[in-house]
């Protein structure tokens, strides 16, 4: 199913820029980012028809907040650009659970000491066509329409050597998430300083994703940028392979480009 998503967006791509009508502008470059994010997350893991114990992860297994590198590479030509970006989840907690809780079909009675883990690859890869280009509005205003599709391929894990409770549970996570989005950028000084904004989102069969930030970016010399802003990430999950998760990511975060 991933595959088929991929392959028909990245031939949608590839036919509207190489015959677009214009391919004044050729740009590349890669990028790094580091997200400092607050985390909040509910989740219920159901087997076999045996309903799961709906668990916060922080209050109830001890998880906590983790920061989050990531890297892209961007290609653009004329007005089109293609982003394929990755980053990696990695959240952990250990403590003696106060409740009971069933996670996998299997049962975690009140005072086992219980480590978890949610992990997880977030790919991106996303086409952004520049819908409209003002370039008398102040150093410039441009906005663009998005379609991307963001690739989750993670797990949840549970486990614990604590006796009545000797348990080792994992079920893994894989979720194409097709969405589509705005863009926006405005000049604030020449080509040195710009602020940005972009918005992408999907809701389906009870299920929804959105990512929305806004930075400041500097240009102090050419072909490097520096950037500062705001994310929030919001993912709900109902009933995907008997995962039902509700997860909340939002911080600042800051990242170096270099581009030609």
């Amino acid at each position: 199913m991933r595959r088929k998503i991929f392959a028909a967006l990245g031939t949608l791509i590839l036919f509207t820029i190489f015959y677009a009508p214009s391919v004044s502008a050729l740009g590349f470059g890669a990028q790094a980012e580091y997200w400092i994010p607050t985390f909040k997350g509910d989740l219920r893991v159901d087997k076999d028809g045996v309903a799961g114990t709906e668990i916060n992860v922080k209050d109830d297994l001890g998880v906590g907040n983790e920061n989050l590198p990531g890297v892209e590479a961007f290609f653009a030509i004329g007005d089109h650009e293609i982003t394929l970006s990755y980053s990696q989840v990695n959240f952990s907690g250990a403590k003696n659970i106060e409740k009971n809780i069933i996670f996998d079909g299997k049962t975690y009675n009140a005072s086992a000491y219980v480590e978890s883990e949610l992990k997880s690859s977030m790919i991106d890869l996303e086409y952004q066509y520049k819908l409209l280009n003002f370039k008398n509005i102040l150093a410039g205003l441009s906005i663009g329409i998005i379609g991307k599709v963001k690739y989750f391929d993670g797990e949840v894990r549970m486990r614990s050597t604590t006796t009545g409770s000797v348990n080792d549970d994992r079920e893994d996570i894989h979720v194409p998430i097709p969405m589509i989005g705005v863009g926006a950028k405005i000049g604030l000084l020449a080509n040195i300083l710009e602020a940005r904004a972009k918005f992408v989102g999907m809701g389906y069969s009870g299920s929804f994703f959105y990512d929305a930030m806004a930075d400041v970016a500097v240009t102090p010399f050419p072909f490097l940028n520096i950037h500062g802003g705001y994310r929030a990430m919001s993912l709900k999950i109902d009933n995907v392979s008997d995962i039902y998760a509700k997860m909340d990511f939002y911080g600042p975060y800051a990242g170096l480009a270099i581009s030609f």
